[in-house]
């Protein structure tokens, strides 16, 4: 149940964004002004960043798993 739920709430905000015209137009002149390779590095930054966090994470966990094996 969860599950169609959840699927039925992204299908909404999928059709939500389509009815956003003027985004189009917002890009264009962040293009023509040459500001959109700035947001675009910025996310990338973001992106990398929470990557490395993650693989970070993973990394300790690891560790500590092999330190403290649990008795199956």
């Amino acid at each position: 149940m969860k599950k169609i739920l959840f699927s039925l709430i992204l299908t909404l905000v999928t059709v939500q964004l389509f009815a956003q015209d003027n985004g189009v137009e917002m890009a264009d002149k962040m293009r023509t002004d040459g500001k959109i390779y700035v947001v675009v590095a910025c996310i990338v930054i973001i992106l990398f960043g929470l990557l490395a966090y993650l693989f970070s994470i993973d990394k300790r966990l690891k560790k500590i798993e092999k330190e403290n094996p649990t008795k199956n």
